[in-house]
């Protein structure tokens, strides 16, 4: 019988066709039936409209249902992949835009932080939502992936409370480790090592990296026989563009002896050192595109994204389909566990599941991220061993603040959410407790309509703001777009660059250093 795979937020351009496509050039899966479930209809229909019209034109016996009924669209699947968006944009700017007034200045704003913990707590109800009907209604044994932010928290929920069989999945550790096989090509360019035209594959470069997702670190990096760890920082200080662009991760390595698999923007908001001060933020970050630390660059490039595949669709539809094959498949984890499960092909990737042991020095069940089997068997995660200390210092700090707003997200425990927001580490280097706890109540009176677990809470925080505004003890608020906030281009400022904006709507991957070609 052919696969069913319910696909849910499948309004996100980017991963829905991305994913389909990856699915699709198995040869033993090219008949696979995808439900695509989104609760907005205007982006379902078009993203399904083009799905059934790569299918078609690609002659392949896969079918595409839609609806906007979760548990219609779950009923029966033996995979369910998770994109959704709690909120959308309109949560997101919040997510931004809130924190920013109280001096907490975000690149990202969807792992940790102020609005990383704020998208747990709109996320992880809908989540659970989802493993319910999973439980109730899929295949047994139906697996979850889950490609929502924030990731750890996220699956740490499911994990914990949704009853089902969750896997989190992520590209950060293939783009940076994209970026060590690089380093490794200048250099040994430079040493004689290969010749001046040598392209080397991030294939002949063998790492592990282990941590937490987007605080995961290269514990073990080789090329042919050469530990690259000890190099690694030489390796980065010589590349002819990394010093720019990735000023906080070099320090980092400079001062922990590990290189960092996320971004310079992502990472520099998930430490207390390189955001807190705004006079010193453009120390730290360059503006040749928004993962390198841009203040919002994430929603910019997201509100852009979507605005301009709304505008632009019937141009896409007119457009030559592409071709469905394994040359053009992504890196994306998804469809290579799939395959590994289904036909036995052994499949490692770095994935994010429970602490059973992997990590001794981070906390039991804690969401991890380390290296991982697949095959017929099952998903298999090898023991890693300790991080080093200061990485598991950092990793530490992170997690408890992970399983404070994952514990909140559940119970609708405000004390707990602004307890996991104060300590933070951003926030606690820039606000103090009182400016903690009325931030957290202003970014839940602006995500009410998301948080209905908040339901009876809301009111008193509402309450709180207002008392604290009449009495004159409302804290100082700043006046400020953030440090390195860039314009978000109207759709007409985006056709001068048609092409640019086109791949931008259609990725989904939207940093720069996961672009590398996957064959």
């Amino acid at each position: 019988m052919p696969l069913k795979i319910a696909m849910i937020g499948a309004g996100s351009i980017g991963f829905t066709r991305r994913l389909m496509h990856d699915i699709l050039a198995i040869p033993e899966l090219t008949d696979t039936q995808f439900a695509l479930m989104d609760i907005s209809q205007r982006n379902l229909d078009m993203v399904t409209q083009l799905c059934r019209r790569d299918i078609e034109a690609n002659q392949l016996p896969a079918s595409v249902s839609a609806t906007t009924s979760q548990r219609e669209a779950i009923a029966d699947s033996d995979y369910i992949i998770c994109m959704i968006r709690q909120g959308g944009l309109a949560a997101f700017q919040t997510d931004i835009d809130i924190p920013l007034k109280y001096g907490v200045d975000q690149c990202v704003g969807d792992t940790l932080c102020a609005g990383g913990i704020m998208y747990a707590q709109r996320t992880i109800p809908a989540l659970l939502s989802i493993c319910k009907d999973i439980r109730e209604v899929a295949k047994p044994d139906a697996l979850f992936l889950n490609y929502s932010n924030p990731m750890a928290m996220n699956v740490w929920a499911c994990t914990t409370y949704g009853g089902v069989n969750t896997i989190g999945l992520c590209h950060g550790v293939q783009g940076a480790h994209w970026q060590i096989t690089r380093c490794v090509e200048q250099w040994a360019k430079r040493e004689g090592l290969i010749d001046q035209d040598v392209k080397l594959h991030r294939r002949e470069v063998d790492v592990v990296a282990s941590g937490i997702n987007h605080q995961t670190w290269f514990v073990k990096a080789q090329w042919r026989g050469i530990d690259l760890i000890p190099k690694m920082l030489e390796l980065f200080e010589g590349h002819d563009e990394y010093p720019t662009t990735e000023k906080v991760r070099i320090d980092v390595l400079r001062r922990f002896g590990y290189y960092s698999t996320e971004s310079n923007g992502h990472l520099s908001e998930y430490l207390p050192w390189y955001r807190k001060r705004t006079d010193e933020i453009n120390q730290w970050i360059d503006l040749s595109s928004w993962i390198n630390g841009e203040t919002g660059g994430y929603l910019r490039v997201c509100t852009e994204g979507r605005n301009w595949f709304e505008n632009d669709f019937p141009n896409w539809m007119s457009e030559t389909p592409p071709v469905i094959s394994g040359e053009k498949r992504s890196e994306e984890h998804g469809s290579y566990i799939i395959e590994a499960l289904e036909t036995g092909r052994t499949y490692r990737g770095h994935f994010n599941l429970p602490n059973n042991g992997q990590i001794p020095n981070l906390p039991e069940g804690c969401i991890i991220e380390t290296p991982g089997y697949v095959d017929k068997n099952g998903i298999n995660m090898p023991v890693i061993g300790d991080l080093p200390l200061a990485c598991a210092a950092t990793c530490s700090a992170s997690v408890r603040v992970q399983q404070m707003g994952m514990e909140a997200a559940v119970h609708g425990d405000v004390t707990l959410l602004k307890q996991a927001m104060l300590h933070d580490p951003l926030i606690g280097a820039v606000c103090n407790p009182e400016e903690v706890w009325q931030m957290a109540d202003e970014m839940l009176v602006a995500q009410a309509q998301w948080l209905p677990q908040y339901a009876d809470a809301i009111p008193a925080a509402q309450q709180r703001l207002q008392a604290a505004e009449a009495s004159g003890k409302r804290v100082q608020l700043r006046q400020t777009e953030g440090a390195a906030r860039l314009h978000t281009k109207s759709v007409e400022e985006m056709a001068e660059q048609a092409a640019q904006a086109r791949a931008n709507a259609s990725a989904a991957d939207k940093g720069k250093m996961t672009k590398e070609p996957a064959h």
